[in-house]
């Protein structure tokens, strides 16, 4: 049984024997139609799908969604405009922007044309590549430990080796495609909390809750505080 998103709150984990992951020639890359939905509802369900193309493959573990005209962190929010375009194209394409003129940063569109909402790949696990992802980091700057190979937006670009020229590559028919969860391992518990580094009116915890998790994951982003589980309700 799936999860659901919670607010900050551990769920259950399966226990028993360790799953034996299956390879990618066993998934079918997921289709257009999975992108064609709300992106509140298409950022959880991209937890534990893989990226995957140009030598890595990417385990998805941190994503943020971005809503547009009613969301003022979004790139959207004011209109369309040469800059943002892609977002307001068909779903399954991938979104790319500079930050701050640092650092590029990868996003996957969802929902319908003209919609212009994406989720923002934050962090993720590198499960196949972690050598040329390691290389293709450390061209860049310092890496000390696989797991931070794609430990934050840049970073996860970086190792995937995607560029600014990407954006608005399909992901249902170029080099880069998505690959479902892997069946063997048990489903993800989500998550959910506020965005990280954004001006305050889009940080809202209770207003824009837009960031998905897997909760405990060790590559997830940010600081320790945003990403501990909530205590439990009291009785």
């Amino acid at each position: 049984m799936s999860s659901s998103p919670s607010d900050d709150r551990a769920g259950s984990a399966a226990h028993g024997a360790t799953p034996v992951p299956a390879g990618p020639a066993a998934r079918t890359p997921l289709p257009r139609e999975f992108f064609d939905r709300a992106v509140l509802d298409l950022a959880p369900l991209l937890l534990g799908c893989e990226l995957a193309g140009r030598g890595v493959r990417l385990r998805i573990t941190e994503v943020e969604a971005y809503c547009g005209a009613v969301d003022p962190g979004s790139h959207a929010f004011r209109g369309r405009s040469a800059r943002n375009a892609t977002m307001f194209g068909p779903p399954g394409h991938l979104y790319v922007y500079r930050h701050m003129g640092l650092h590029v940063c990868m996003n996957i569109v969802a929902d319908a044309e003209g919609v212009a909402t994406g989720c923002l790949i934050r962090a993720g696990e590198i499960v196949e590549g972690a050598g040329l992802a390691r290389e293709r980091r450390s061209a860049r700057g310092v890496t000390r430990r696989d797991r931070d190979l794609a430990q934050g937006p840049g970073r996860a670009t970086v190792a995937c080796g995607v560029t600014w020229e990407d954006d608005g590559l399909d992901l249902c028919a170029g080099p880069l495609r998505v690959l479902p969860r892997d069946p063997a391992l048990p489903a993800p518990v989500v998550a959910t909390g506020p965005r990280i580094g954004l001006r305050t009116e889009a940080s809202d915890p209770v207003r824009f809750p837009w960031r998905f998790r897997i909760l405990g994951d060790p590559t997830v982003s940010g600081p320790a505080a945003l990403n501990r589980a909530a205590p439990p309700p009291l009785a």
